[in-house]
């Protein structure tokens, strides 16, 4: 496991070792991985990052060698060039988690895995590369290191614990504080997202498959829908908040941003259709299974519980959330 201590990778560490197979974490040390793994330091971005991992797979007697890897990296694609190489001839199969991201946008409703991509950067790219560039670079170091070894998740939208973007944490703890809460939009809103759980136990079951190529990863379309999602929270918070539906031309006539203000929400549009209208059919035809919102819900409250409602928060993301000026300033002026 590249990466293993933070929200997907960590889901990935923690599925590999409830299944009781033998896992090595790479890491930089910045977040304790679980117990039970081998754990080898080192930094991607240093020019000597990969020095532990090359040691321990190297050609000598004793060295190690992996039926699987799976690699969250989601900056430059030199890094994922580098650790692919090195493991190309000492691990049976890469899993690369990428991102819906990589196809061109708008992508339209219905879009399957065969649609027009970006360019992406150059597996060579190094330093500050756009999130789709990147994602797009890193997916074809991953191909030309281990060809058809190399399967390409690309998932949208992640949620439960562990979360260390911020949505559903920051709709959790809002909804926590009770009294009315700004819902955005209409009820019916679909969703289309995936638990960072049900993400691991995919990615490990068709990694052991020997599936490759690329496979969307999300729940079907309408799996929940925002008005299903924020009444999760305030059940699993029981703060009794109460939900007040704004339509959506008042919520963006006051210049609030969706998604980034006001997280996983996407009015209808182009943007809603890209992200929550995508073609899953591959990859639910082998084996993807999507658990209830309600329970994505309430285990990710339990964590955040357990540390005392202090979310963790990606340094190289931006922090989201509503400012509660303006969300007061709609709800006593919702039209």
């Amino acid at each position: 496991m590249l990466g293993g201590t933070e929200f997907v990778g960590r889901a990935v560490t923690e599925a590999a070792l409830a299944r009781g197979w033998e896992v090595t974490v790479f890491h930089r040390g910045r977040h304790a991985p679980p117990p039970g793994v081998t754990e080898l330091l080192g930094d991607r971005t240093t020019g000597d990052g990969l020095a532990t991992l090359a040691a321990a797979a190297g050609g000598r007697a004793g060295a190690r060698t992996w039926d699987l890897v799976v690699d969250t990296w989601s900056g430059a694609p030199s890094a994922v060039r580098d650790a692919a190489r090195l493991l190309a001839d000492r691990a049976g199969r890469y899993v690369y988690v990428s991102s819906r991201s990589v196809y061109d946008q708008p992508a339209p409703a219905g879009l399957p895995e065969d649609g027009p991509l970006v360019a992406g950067a150059s597996p060579d790219a190094g330093g500050d590369v756009p999130y789709p560039l990147a994602k797009r670079g890193g997916e074809l170091a991953a191909l030309d290191a281990f060809g058809d070894r190399a399967l390409l998740a690309r998932a949208g939208l992640i949620l439960g614990p562990w979360e260390n973007i911020g949505r559903l944490p920051w709709w959790l703890l809002r909804i926590a504080r009770g009294g009315p809460v700004l819902a955005p939009g209409t009820p019916d809103l679909m969703l289309q997202y995936i638990d960072a759980r049900d993400l691991a136990n995919w990615l490990l079951d068709a990694g052991r498959e020997g599936l490759h190529g690329p496979y969307n990863l999300v729940s079907h379309p309408g799996h929940a829908t925002m008005g299903q999602l924020l009444e999760a929270c305030v059940r699993a918070t029981g703060s009794g908040a109460e939900l007040r539906w704004i339509p959506a031309e008042t919520i963006l006539a006051a210049g609030v941003e969706p998604w980034s203000d006001l997280p996983v929400w996407l009015p209808p549009g182009e943007l809603h259709d890209t992200l929550y209208r995508g073609d899953v059919r591959k990859a639910h035809a082998a084996g993807l299974r999507c658990r209830p919102v309600e329970e994505t819900v309430a285990d990710t409250w339990k964590w955040l519980e357990g540390l005392d409602g202090a979310a963790p928060q990606r340094p190289d993301r931006p922090a989201v959330g509503l400012d509660p000026r303006v969300e007061a300033a709609l709800l006593a002026h919702p039209a």
